[in-house]
């Protein structure tokens, strides 16, 4: 009977696990990548990743090699997408809806975007977000925005102006962006972040500081209070997203290359491997949520 009781506990744990699994996706960005999109995502795939976040290639010949690859390979594929801060508004506007619809007709499984300006009023970047919305609803795809510097989602409490009025609005959490921006870990911030974590759906991973949106190396201890800290934050998003039923959660590892990669002077030598510390990332998320690798 005890020998029993134990098989079905540990076949409950077993199930649980599995279930857990199934509801989170990673990807790996290709920000920085010098491989072809075979070799990348034969590599990605090695790896234990399920994706990889993209932007859309320009030329034909590229578009169609990246087709191919995630097709060869069997992975997912996020697109990327942003506003071009270059134009006045209503060209901007224009320009973002356009190329969002071109690429959401590759059939992606989300589009992550760096949406509007800091220097666009509410209404002007409000205009983006409900562009990007209707034809996120168009196309039943996911369209997030991304919290990143130099966009309406620039700071905490901006970001929260529009989470109070704008109630379709999804975030891509990039909160590496904000420790830099407010030059702190956001300690004693729970209040402003609650809102934040109930609305981000998707999660960029990489590890910032009070001085910059990416550390050296997110395996030094230094860094230790730094990385455990984004670990709280996108533990307490991933969870809450599994205790809600929100479907299929996704983190894309987003370390990035020289020169985001801090480097050695003169050189530009980077201080640690820009692919390892991603992979870490993956690793650490898994740990934490004590998922099997």
């Amino acid at each position: 009977m005890h020998s029993i009781k134990i098989f079905i506990i540990l076949l409950i744990s077993f199930v649980s696990t599995s279930l857990a699994q199934e509801k989170i996706l990673f990807f790996q960005t290709d920000w920085g990548n010098q491989l072809n999109y075979d070799a990348f995502c034969a590599r990605v795939k090695a790896a234990g990743y399920d994706g990889i976040e993209v932007w859309r290639p320009s030329k034909i010949d590229a578009q169609n090699n990246l087709k191919e690859a995630i097709a060869r390979h069997e992975l997912k594929f996020i697109f990327l997408h942003g506003t071009n801060k270059g134009l006045p508004f209503k060209e901007s506007l224009e320009d973002y809806t356009n190329n969002l619809e071109e690429i959401l007709k590759w059939n992606p499984f989300l589009v992550n975007c760096h949406t509007g300006s800091d220097f666009f009023t509410f209404e002007q970047n409000q205009a983006f977000i409900e562009a990007a919305n209707s034809l996120s609803s168009k196309y039943n795809i996911p369209v997030y925005h991304e919290t990143h510097r130099g966009r309406f989602s620039y700071s905490l409490p901006e970001t929260n102006k529009f989470l109070t009025q704008i109630p379709n609005l999804k975030l891509t959490l990039d909160v590496s962006h904000w420790m830099m921006v407010h030059e702190s870990l956001l300690q004693g911030q729970e209040n402003l972040l609650a809102p934040v974590i109930d609305r981000s759906h998707h999660i960029h991973a990489r590890i910032g500081h009070s001085q910059g949106p990416q550390v050296n190396d997110p395996k030094a201890p230094e860094w230790t209070n730094a990385l455990e800290k984004h670990l709280d934050i996108w533990e307490a998003i991933i969870k809450k997203g599994w205790k809600e039923n929100k479907g299929i959660f996704t983190v894309t590892t987003e370390f990035g290359p020289a020169d985001y990669m801090p480097t050695l002077p003169y050189t530009r030598i980077p201080l640690s491997d820009q692919w390892e510390a991603n992979v870490f990332m993956m690793e650490a998320i898994k740990k934490r949520l004590k998922l099997s690798n």
